[in-house]
């Protein structure tokens, strides 16, 4: 066990929280809510989005808890489902509703920008030429800021897949974009 013999380890939780367990999920999101929302901040200026993600991700973390493979790490599992709430809230908005576009507005990070980037621009347009696949790998380590193996884990391939995956969507990504 852990520094503490009452502390449960967060695949317990998760466990716990897969029979219905509500102190098991409070547990768990009094671990994780500080870093995921510091984590999503960082890509996303709008704290009210921000909210409403983090919001999410714990309810898709109680309603599929019992879906958790059991494999790697609970709190990579966690922000996998929060970067993916993220991208997937703000692709669904209107573009002219997104907050740093209005001039009294935060100016936006530098990874907002790579966010629309990716969605409006020529990297888009690349990334939407790769494979399934290799998209996925993409995603989890470059725009979900995964390592290899945390990203092998959430997308239920070895660490060396991810690797090989990476270095193919690199060469196809450095041709579609010269």
């Amino acid at each position: 066990m852990n520094a503490s013999e009452d502390q449960l380890s967060d695949a317990a939780l998760v466990a716990a929280i897969a029979d219905g367990d509500r102190r098991a999920f409070d547990d768990l999101y009094a671990r994780h809510v500080a870093w995921l929302v510091v984590r999503l901040s960082r890509r996303c200026a709008d704290s009210g989005l921000v909210d409403e993600v983090v919001q999410d991700t714990f309810v898709a973390v109680w309603r599929g808890a019992d879906r958790w493979a059991g494999r790697g790490e609970v709190a990579a599992w966690i922000w996998g489902i929060g970067i993916r709430r993220l991208i997937d809230r703000r692709r669904s908005r209107p573009r002219d509703t997104l907050p740093w576009l209005e001039p009294s507005a935060a100016e936006p990070s530098a990874e907002e920008l790579v966010l629309l980037g990716v969605q409006y621009g020529d990297l888009g347009a690349a990334l939407r030429q790769l494979s399934p696949e290799l998209r996925a790998v993409v995603q989890a380590t470059i725009l979900d800021g995964l390592t290899t193996r945390e990203a092998g884990r959430l997308l239920g391939i070895p660490a060396g897949t991810v690797k090989t995956r990476m270095m193919r969507a690199r060469a196809q990504l450095r041709e579609e974009l010269s």
